[in-house]
This record gives C-alpha cells, structure tokens and sequence, in this order.
C-alpha cells in the first residue's frame, strides 16, 4: 500500500527466497569474494564480444539463484532486469535463455532495487507467485559506450568511478525462508546541472539524499531505524557529499551505519580510483554480502538505496547535464 507520497509499505513481506551474485577479475580480488558464488578470471569468459560475456554472467547468476530456491524455472512467473548496455541487450538476450515472462527495465546504476522494489510489489499484490530480479555490468562494455574504449589509454581524474564487472540476482516469492522486504521508495530525478561523466558520485549524491528524506518522512521514521544504511554506487566522492548533505537536512547517521557499496567491493590497495559503480555494483554487494549478513542476523534491518545516472552517449554528446534517481528498499532479517 501506498504510505505519504512516494513509499510502499508491503503488509505480506514478500520473501527474498535466494540470490546470487557473479563477478569478475577485479572483483574476485576484493574484500568480498567469498560473497560471491561464481567468479571468473576474464573479462571475456570465452565469448566472442564482452557484451556477449556480460550477458552469460547475468544467465549464470539467474541459473544459480534458481538453484538455491530449488524451485523448477518454470515456476517463475515474471523476469525483471535491465542493464546499461544500448536498448538493456544483455537483459534482453539472458530473458531469450531463462524463458520466463519478461519485463524489461532500465534505471541505469539504480536498476536492482527498482526491479526489487518491482518484484516486491507483484508479489504483495498476490499478481504472481514467483518474480525474479537482476541486473549486470561489465567493466568494459560500460567504458566503450559511456566514455573511452581501455585501448585508447585515456587518463582518468580520481573521481573517476570503476565499473563492476558482474551479475546479481534476486528471486522474490509470497513465502518461504529469507529476508523481507518491507517498503520501497521510488525516487525522483534530480538534476543539479553536473555534467562530467567522471565525476557520477557527485551528480548522484543529490538523488540519494532526496529518496533517503522522502523514505523516512513517509514513514515517520529515522536513520536510527536500521542497523546499516548503504548506498549503490556514489563511492568516495559522493559519500562524503550525501553524508554532508543529510547533515543539512537534519539526518545524522553514525558513519559505522552509512557506507556505499562502491566502497565495500573494492580494497583500497587495488587503487580503482573513486570507487565502484555500475548495475552490477549494487546488485552484486546487495545480494551477495548484505544478504549473507542479514541470514546469519548480524544485522536486522537495512536499508539499501541504489543511484543510477540516467545519461547516454547521445545526451553526453549534446553536453546535456546528468539527470540522476535512487530507489531505495528496506530488508529486515527473520533470523
């Protein structure tokens, strides 16, 4: 049900029945590869273009989140997903492979949470049993269409994020062990005239101020109520940025409880510039690390708010500012 102007609130709880989380060499070099249930050594897994890897990465994350469910494919009743690549072509082509019903999305770097938000609201609807929700990245597939192809050996400013090369996958049903979504915030574009694609954490930050605010006017709550509050991809520039900004706004959050998953999935010592971003960045740490955490009840509830930069090449192109969103969904543990 709808609660004040932009959050749903799920009385049922839908159920995060499994996940999987899929990356790449990068990655499985990071602080949080145990998180992972596939990782592979290549950009390229043996494919014949990186966009063709990326999306035989989505297709193994839905093939083992459906495992863990140990529920038959066919049970599933809709597919979510999106990606960055032109017209979400990975999505698209793993939706051709799992064959389930299938609604394309796209939300840029705030896709997994949008298809979480989604999925969730399907199944407290009782419009389906089983929804599942992904969404991939891939290092360079993102950099050869949002900015330079790795063998031109263009200079980057710190600033400059890393794209996470991986898949994440949630399925989503009415019952069954997991943890639960209990509310979603859907966001609303802010554009504060930024226009550097190598500098998206300060052009998201906004974003995920503004859905953070709304969440918890609309629910009456804050920051106090969850044990973990973490953004998808602002990294080093724009978490500093959101924290000061939600300082402003009267929201003061304990820095062991606000933290950015373009911070947790890289180690300072691999030295990936500003941080992690990407679809993949927030998927893959959400339903991955996050989770793992929220089943053995080292925390109870969190909140995860994905950004997403909402450019193209063509509106980088015609030196257009960078509109940015974040959707925010609240997860409790039952442990």
């Amino acid at each position: 049900m709808l609660k004040g102007h932009q959050t749903w609130v799920f009385p049922n709880q839908p159920v995060i029945i499994s996940s999987a989380a899929v990356g790449g060499p990068d990655e499985a070099k990071g602080p949080l590869a145990e998180d992972f249930d596939i990782l592979h050594e290549d950009h390229w897994l043996a494919q014949k273009s990186l966009e063709k890897a990326e999306k035989v990465m989505l297709e193994e994350a839905c093939d083992k989140a459906i495992e863990k469910a140990n529920i038959q494919k066919g049970s599933i009743n809709f597919m979510l997903a999106g990606d960055l690549i032109n017209q979400i072509t990975p999505s698209s082509f793993s939706a051709r492979t799992v064959g389930v019903p299938y609604l394309g999305i796209f939300g840029a770097c705030s896709t997994s949470m949008e298809g979480l938000a989604l999925a969730s609201l399907i199944i407290d609807s009782q419009a389906a049993n089983y929804v599942l929700a992904g969404t991939s990245s891939h290092n360079l597939t993102a950099e050869k269409q949002f900015r330079y192809p790795n063998e031109y050996g263009s200079q980057k400013p710190a600033t400059a994020h890393w794209t996470v090369t991986g898949a994440g996958v949630a399925i989503v049903g009415a019952s069954g062990n997991g943890p639960r979504v209990t509310a979603a915030t859907i966001g609303r574009i802010v554009d504060m005239g930024l226009s550097d694609p190598f500098n998206m954490g300060a052009a998201m930050a906004p974003a995920a101020v503004d859905t953070i605010g709304a969440h918890f006017r609309d629910l009456n709550i804050g920051p106090d109520h969850y044990d973990l509050i973490v953004t998808g991809d602002l990294g080093k520039v724009g978490h500093q940025i959101a924290a000061d900004l939600l300082k402003k706004h009267g929201f003061v959050i304990p820095e062991q409880s606000f933290t950015d998953c373009g911070l947790l999935i890289y180690s300072k010592e691999q030295k990936l510039f500003a941080g992690g971003s990407g679809c993949a960045c927030c998927a893959t740490v959400t339903y991955g690390h996050l989770l793992n955490r929220l089943r053995k009840g080292e925390w109870q509830r969190i909140l995860v708010i994905a950004t997403g930069a909402l450019l193209s090449p063509l509106t980088f192109q015609q030196k257009e500012s960078i509109p940015c969103i974040a959707h925010a969904v609240a997860i409790e543990s039952t442990v």
